[in-house]
C-alpha cells in the first residue's frame, strides 16, 4: 500500500510539473542529500517521465564542513537509485567576508544556473517545505522588512534568463518529507548546520515555532504560510498596477528619472510608496528603508520648500511639480 507521505509528496511535484507536460523539457533537482530535496529527487525521478520530461540533480559542494564532499558523492548516488541518471556534484568557493549562509547561497545559486545552462534545464526544483516558507516569514517579520518580505518564497518564479525556479514542496510539512524518505528507503542526510543555534533560522526552527505552536495551538506554521500566499497575491497585484502605471507619470531626464508630482499624488500610499521604491532599485539599485521611502513620499504630500533628500547613490528634490531622482556624481 503507498504511503499517504509519499503520495502527497508525488502529488505536490506533478501538480508543479504539470504545466511542462509533453515539452519535453529538462528539470534539475537542487539536491542536498537532506530529507526535503531527497523527497523530491525521488519523487520527480517517478513522476518526470510520466509527464515526458528529462530529469537531472546537482548537489553543490560549498566545502564548509568536514566530509562535504562524501556527502556529496552519497546524495548523487541516491539520486542515481531513484532513477536519476544525470546526477552531478559541484564543488563551489563560497567568498570570503560576506555573511555566510548568504554567501553560501549565492555561490549555490550561481552553481545551479551553470548545471541547468549545460543540462539544458528549463527549471531548477528547490526542497523547500511549508515550514521553511513558515520560518521565512517569522525572520520578514522579525527584520520588519515589510510585505515584500512577508510574502516568503515564492512557488515559481522566471529569473532574467528565463530560467524557472520551482518549489513544489511549499505545501509539504517537513515530517511529510522525512516520512516519504522512511517509506522509500532513502537514508537522509542531516546537516549539522541545522542544530548550530548561531543561525537565527535554526533558532527560529528549533525554538520560536515550537513556542509558538505550544502557547497559541497547532496550526501557527500553516497560518503563516497561508500569510505568505495572501501577501503575494496582493504583492503580484501591485506590481501589475505599477507597470500600467509607471510608463504615464515618469520621464527620463539627465542621470536620472522624473515622476510626476500631481500623478503621485492621485495614488494612494501604499501604491505611491511602492512607486517610490520600484524606481529607486531599477534606476539605482537602491533598497529604501521605509524611513527613507517616507521621506521622499513628504516631497509629495507634506512639501514645504525642503531641499534635496541624500539616498543611496542618489538624491531627491522637487522642481516644477515633478519629483526628480538624480544619481549623485
Amino acid at each position: 500500500m503507498l504511503s499517504p507521505d509519499v503520495a502527497a509528496v508525488r502529488l505536490a511535484v506533478r501538480t508543479a510539473l504539470a504545466p511542462l507536460e509533453g515539452s519535453d523539457a529538462t528539470v534539475l533537482v537542487a539536491l542536498s542529500g537532506g530529507p526535503d530535496s531527497l523527497a523530491l529527487a525521488a519523487a520527480t525521478a517517478f513522476e518526470a517521465p510520466r509527464l515526458g520530461l528529462g530529469v537531472a540533480s546537482a548537489t553543490i559542494d560549498h566545502g564548509l564542513q568536514a566530509g562535504s564532499a562524501d556527502v556529496a558523492a552519497r546524495a548523487a548516488a541516491q539520486a542515481r537509485d531513484t532513477g536519476i541518471a544525470e546526477a552531478r556534484t559541484v564543488r563551489v568557493e563560497v567568498a570570503v567576508g560576506a555573511g555566510p549562509e548568504a554567501a553560501a547561497r549565492d555561490a549555490r545559486h550561481a552553481a545551479l544556473r551553470a548545471v541547468a545552462a549545460e543540462t539544458g534545464a528549463a527549471a531548477v526544483l528547490l526542497g523547500h517545505t511549508l515550514d521553511d516558507q513558515a520560518e521565512t516569514v517569522l525572520l520578514g517579520l522579525a527584520r520588519g522588512a515589510g510585505a515584500g518580505s512577508l510574502a516568503g518564497m515564492s512557488p515559481h518564479r522566471l529569473d532574467e534568463r528565463g530560467l524557472a525556479w520551482i518549489r513544489p514542496l511549499l505545501a509539504i510539512r517537513r515530517a511529510q518529507t522525512e516520512a516519504f524518505c522512511a517509506a522509500s528507503g532513502l537514508e537522509a542526510w542531516s546537516d549539522p548546520h541545522n542544530h548550530e543555534e548561531r543561525f537565527s533560522r535554526v533558532r527560529v526552527r528549533r525554538t520560536v515555532l515550537p513556542l509558538l505552536e505550544s502557547e497559541l495551538g497547532p496550526g501557527v506554521a500553516d497560518a503563516l504560510a497561508r500569510t505568505a500566499e495572501q501577501l503575494r497575491e496582493d504583492n503580484e497585484a501591485f506590481a501589475d498596477m505599477i507597470d500600467e502605471t509607471i510608463e504615464d507619470i515618469v520621464e527620463h531626464v539627465d542621470a536620472g528619472i522624473a515622476i510626476s508630482v500631481s500623478a503621485l499624488a492621485a495614488n494612494p500610499p501604499a501604491l505611491r510608496h511602492r512607486i517610490i521604491r520600484h524606481v529607486a532599485r531599477s534606476e539605482f539599485g537602491a533598497s529604501l528603508t521605509r524611513t527613507q521611502t517616507l521621506e521622499v513620499a513628504r516631497l509629495v504630500s507634506g512639501w514645504r520648500g525642503q531641499g534635496p533628500i541624500d539616498l543611496p547613490g542618489f538624491t531627491a528634490a522637487r522642481e516644477a511639480g515633478l519629483i526628480r531622482l538624480v544619481a549623485r556624481s
